[in-house]
């Protein structure tokens, strides 16, 4: 008998009861479903699929979007207090901009629950990478860190895991200190990590009379980035309509230079004088919002000089994520 007549044909049974979660098995397995194909060209493609699908506003759907947005971008540190829904058990955790050595997530010594934002990897579903994260940290034991590397596969997001009615109130810090002072938990190599991230830290404010705006200081550059939930079309009309009036300035010797793209939002970026505040900018930035938002209520079609101004605009534009 040849080895081909020896071969088994694949069991087409499936192993799990239907409507059941298909589980993960080697990729070079008999799929679980029952099939007969190898689990990576039956669900574990799926898997891979449904890790790599891109969706371009994760935090859409939570309180203060524009806010989730700034901290996974352009906020270098800063912490936010919020809480699990009573299904994962009410637990009170903490978002972070970015932790030692760039974890996903971890469980601190204490117990408490950190995850942060801006890490080394992740999924085309960055909601789903931190709720993943975040779940992975809350079932840890005490002193563990959640590595990054592997794409999580289907499962919660935030939206699903995050109490939604608690208010996310980001608190902008000079450094990481919060993370060096009166901890137990911290090895060489991660105090020595924070140390250099203290070091290289861009100094930020976040504005309290508008959303999601920052002032930062990159040498003697400064600027505010603002993080905008409106429609892009609408956004850029707006601006244009400005920019064409004279009006997208925000105080004197500021001018508007352009916006970058990020988590599926429109960043709008001024450049400052050298010697204007975070504070100088309240008053300002409210006014400007409610010029923005009249210049974005007009209805009739741009003029041969707010188009200009809008091509101007879509030139300078820049994509992050």
């Amino acid at each position: 008998m040849s080895k081909k007549s020896r071969r088994l044909a694949p069991s087409t049974t499936p192993t799990v009861a239907a409507g059941e979660p298909i589980p993960v098995v080697g990729g070079r397995e008999p799929c679980p479903c029952g099939s007969g194909k190898r689990y990576k060209g039956c669900h574990g493609r799926e898997e891979r699929e449904e890790a790599t699908r891109l969706v371009s506003r994760p935090f859409e759907g939570l309180p203060a979007e524009c806010d989730w947005v700034a901290l996974r971008e352009i906020v270098p540190s800063a912490t936010v207090a919020l809480r699990t829904t009573e299904e994962h058990g009410a637990a009170d955790v903490n978002v972070a901009t970015v932790l030692p050595m760039a974890w996903p997530a971890m469980r601190r010594a204490d117990g408490g629950v950190w995850v942060g934002l801006q890490t080394t990897s992740g999924s085309g579903d960055a909601s789903r990478d931190v709720a993943a994260a975040l779940l992975s940290a809350l079932a840890a034991e005490p002193g563990t860190p959640v590595p990054g590397g592997e794409l999580p596969g289907p499962g919660p997001r935030l939206q699903d895991v995050l109490d939604l009615s608690q208010p996310f109130e980001p608190a902008v810090h000079t450094g990481f200190d919060y993370w060096l002072e009166g901890v137990e938990d911290l090895t060489a190599d991660v105090r020595e990590s924070m140390e250099r991230a203290n070091a290289a830290v861009i100094p930020t404010a976040r504005l309290t009379t508008v959303e999601a705006a920052y002032w930062c200081r990159i040498g003697e550059k400064r600027h505010l980035r603002w993080v905008m939930p409106h429609p892009e079309d609408a956004l850029t009309d707006g601006l244009a309509r400005l920019h064409a009036a004279g009006a997208s300035a925000l105080v004197e010797g500021s001018r508007y230079v352009g916006s970058f793209r990020a988590d599926g939002l429109l960043v709008p970026v001024w450049d400052l004088a050298s010697d204007t505040e975070a504070d100088d900018l309240e008053k300002p930035a409210a006014a400007l919002e409610q010029r923005l938002g009249d210049a974005m209520a007009v209805t009739t079609p741009l003029t041969a000089e707010e188009r200009r101004a809008k091509a101007g605009i879509a030139s300078r534009q820049l994509t992050l994520r």
